[in-house]
């Protein structure tokens, strides 16, 4: 890792006072790579936080361009934006906000080979995508490569945060969670709307989660955070892998009864 300049030290001196960060935690994030799949409403606010945290590289892919209804939630996004490519749009709000970061636009949704690319390259990835296709696709290059998964979601009022740390052999996935609903999609924000606020609130928990990870600290693995912003009040589900998931049951897991159990 790389010395940080007096410039780095004053810019980000509120986060290296605290003492689970500190210089050896700022020059993490300096280093670090992380990639972003989906530059919507979780993406949007998720690639802020982290731009602002100084994390070095951010690599985010999205094949949308920028919609006059984007614009209720998905803060990054100017009004002269509409119409441009997201990723290209979101490249040049997030050099405004740092120089320091270093931001490479993906214009298109990945999948296959390219995915388990990027995927092997990031230290780090979040899903910000809006469909199963993606999430099952993201989920599985995770678990294949190893890597720690950050995954958002948010509909209406309601929102979900889950970490899989595929770094652990025993760990769940997202499919273990959310099994294979066949031709079926689930809401989506076009079909039944959604709540900027809880857009934002899943994305800055998904960019605070990545910061955590990056510098050492404990993040929530294996649990279903479900918030609900109507009445404010969050759930918590302990996620145990499911030895028949078709995702990640060729890795090998120690022994255990395959359940969702209700946690504190």
């Amino acid at each position: 890792m790389r010395n940080l300049t007096d410039a780095e030290f004053l810019r980000y001196s509120r986060q290296i006072m605290l003492p689970e960060v500190g210089e050896t935690g700022q020059q993490a994030l300096a280093s670090a790579s992380v990639l972003l799949v989906g530059a919507g409403g979780l993406g949007s606010a998720a690639s802020l936080y982290l731009a602002a945290a100084g994390v070095g590289n951010l690599v985010i892919a999205d094949d949308d361009r920028v919609d006059t209804t984007n614009l209720q939630r998905q803060v990054v996004y100017r009004d002269g934006d509409t119409d441009s490519a997201k990723v290209i749009a979101i490249s040049r709000q997030l050099a405004a906000l740092n120089p320091g970061c270093r931001v490479r636009p993906v214009h298109s949704r990945l999948a296959g080979e390219r995915l388990d690319l990027e995927v092997a390259q990031a230290d780090i990835v979040l899903d910000c995508s809006d469909n199963m296709a993606t999430r099952y696709a993201v989920n599985k290059a995770c678990c294949s490569g190893g890597k720690l998964l950050v995954s958002g979601a948010a509909v209406g009022w309601q929102g979900q945060l889950m970490v899989f740390d595929f770094r652990q052999p025993d760990s769940a996935c997202y499919q273990c969670l959310f099994p294979d609903a066949g031709d079926s999609e689930p809401r989506n924000c076009s079909a039944s709307g959604v709540s900027g606020p809880v857009v934002g609130t899943i994305g800055n928990l998904q960019a605070l989660e990545t910061i955590k990870a990056l510098c050492g600290l404990p993040v929530s693995a294996g649990k279903l955070l479900h918030f609900n912003g109507l009445d404010m009040s969050w759930k918590s589900l302990s996620v145990v892998r499911d030895l028949a998931c078709p995702a990640c049951s060729s890795v090998s897991v120690s022994p255990e009864v395959n359940h969702v159990r209700c946690g504190e």
